[in-house]
């Protein structure tokens, strides 16, 4: 079974409607780990219905090279992204993953993608499930 963490911070929002899509795409055909920079990002998560969660920087670290795809906002993979709560070795560790990382584009951090169309987030979602679906052969 394909293991997919979805990582997320602050109130965990955005992680909660990836793990919503998750589960209407896949069901119980995936395993997802929650894995939030802070204990609501993880409750909320949670309640999205994530199989498993965890919390803080040492979880991310840890998981980050144990899992098929991560997914998630841009700023995970940004030095203190999210008001500093991303901190330097958790952004190592999920850009060096041997994971496939499927980033939102939301520009929270002052990091403009160029050449990206600006789309409403649940448009974003759609394509990230579709980019899973292929990667993960489903």
């Amino acid at each position: 079974m394909k293991r997919i963490a979805v990582i997320d911070g602050q109130g965990g929002g955005i992680g909660a409607l990836i793990i919503k899509a998750l589960r209407e795409a896949f069901g119980e055909g995936v395993e997802i780990l929650a894995l939030g920079t802070n204990s609501t990002a993880t409750a909320a998560m949670m309640k999205a219905r994530a199989n498993k969660g965890a919390t803080g920087e040492n979880a991310i670290v840890w998981n980050s090279a144990r899992v098929d795809c991560i997914a998630g906002p841009l700023s995970i993979v940004l030095s203190n992204g999210m008001l500093g709560e991303l901190t330097p070795r958790m952004a190592e560790a999920i850009s060096s993953s041997p994971a496939r990382r499927f980033l939102l584009p939301i520009n929270q951090e002052g990091v403009e993608i160029v050449g990206m169309q600006k789309e409403p987030l649940p448009h974003m979602i759609e394509k990230l499930i579709l980019s899973l679906e292929e990667e993960l052969h489903v």
